[in-house]
């Protein structure tokens, strides 16, 4: 194998210059402010896990994670998401401190990509768990901080598209049957490939009602009226109950003044495993990938043994940052460009000007090879030359 060129970087990894650096602490500041403000506390996990443990519970597929083997020959991963390590602290360092609890973290996250797929292998998110409310209110709380969030960060053309798996899989129940069979349609919808999705419906040897009924799902998509669409298609209790916990959580939105970016999308489907009732994405203009995902998971704390319902959702960075329509600027620097034997002055003039808050560069003459091409990083340049008083030039 031949060796990596001294600026190669693993598939997928990325430098970040200090111009994205800077929105990006700026941004993460207003979220995560907006978090607490609603009661969040912000945790930290461990970058490594044990793969028996968080890898097997995250729901990232086994050929995604990055794996390693600690001095005793245990599999460790890379974190793939945020929510298994959360449910794993619940679980242990938690496990005496009462529900329901609300979480927050940020965080990146590491997936291993295909060389050829142009994917981020590691990317940051920013998000929070509610864990141990069950209710229609801890849904609406996360969606309405969820909104919230994206608009205070300067976002202002969004939608947020809600789905729910308990019903989508109790619909493909009553009609399939099967479970091997509603996995290959499911999985056509993870992928969002409705021409697979339609074209696999058509083989399949079902009567023209069922035919018509899994072909209609493609198109319960839009706002409340939908729901009314969705209720002739299943006579399933689970089905129809699933129904009016999403009319539930719409008069709760709307409480919340945050009802007018939700449209429901019975097509919505995650390829994270976990999830057992609503799912959601939201969406801002021009980014073809959701800014923010989330969903609810009542069942994955059980495996860490503490079982409690539990919902959240993730902000990711990168394309939020993308869909964002304000441009961040660097703050604004000053240099000091001194000589040797007038380095105390320029020490202390440094630190009044620190004091102030203004962003200072120290900087020996020796070092400049071109002081006009090294002036031009600076807002501002203070020359203190020589043994007199130097001007200031700035």
């Amino acid at each position: 194998m031949p060796k990596p060129f001294v600026f190669e970087k693993p598939a997928g990894m990325r430098d970040t210059l200090p111009v994205f650096y800077q929105k990006n602490e700026d941004i993460k500041n207003t979220i995560k402010q907006e978090m607490q403000s609603w009661g969040y506390q912000f945790i930290q996990t461990p970058t490594l896990e044990y793969h028996d443990t968080v890898g097997e519970a995250s729901a990232i597929l086994d050929q995604q994670l990055f794996k390693l083997l600690d001095m005793e020959g245990k599999t460790l991963v890379l974190r793939p998401d945020m929510t298994a390590p959360i449910a794993r602290v619940v679980s242990s360092s938690m496990k005496h401190v009462a529900y329901p609890l609300r979480l927050a973290y940020s965080s990146s996250v590491f997936r291993a990509q295909q060389r050829e797929g142009g994917r981020p292998a590691e990317f940051e998110q920013v998000g929070i768990e509610l864990i141990g409310e069950g209710t229609a209110s801890a849904e609406a709380e996360t969606l309405a901080l969820m909104s919230e969030v994206i608009k205070k960060s300067g976002i202002s053309s969004f939608t947020v598209a809600v789905g729910h798996i308990g019903f989508v899989q109790e619909l493909l129940g009553d009609i399939l049957g099967n479970d091997n069979r509603a996995e290959e349609l499911l999985k056509y919808l993870n992928e969002k490939n409705y021409v697979g999705y339609t074209s696999h419906v058509k083989q399949l040897p079902l009567s023209s009602i069922d035919t018509k009924r899994l072909l209609k799902l493609l198109d319960l998509r839009g706002g409340i009226e939908v729901l009314d669409d969705a209720s002739a298609l299943t006579p399933n209790e689970k089905g129809q109950r699933a129904l009016e916990e999403l009319k539930s959580l719409y008069s709760l939105l709307e409480e919340y003044g945050a009802a007018h970016n939700i449209v429901f999308d019975f097509t919505l489907f995650s390829h994270m495993n976990y999830y057992t009732g609503i799912v959601f994405e939201a969406y801002a203009t021009g980014i073809g990938a959701p800014i923010a995902s989330g969903g609810r998971y009542d069942d994955l704390l059980n495996r860490f043994d503490r079982k409690a319902p539990a919902i959240g959702f993730a902000i990711r960075m990168d394309y939020f940052i993308e869909a964002l329509e304000t441009k961040s600027e660097l703050p604004k620097r000053q240099c000091i460009l001194y000589t040797p034997e007038r380095r105390k002055e320029a020490l202390q003039l440094a630190k009044e000007k620190r004091s102030e808050g203004v962003h200072v560069v120290m900087q020996d003459l020796a070092g400049v090879k071109n002081v006009d091409e090294f002036s031009k990083r600076f807002d501002a340049i203070h020359y203190l030359i020589g043994r007199t008083q130097g001007e200031d030039l700035s």
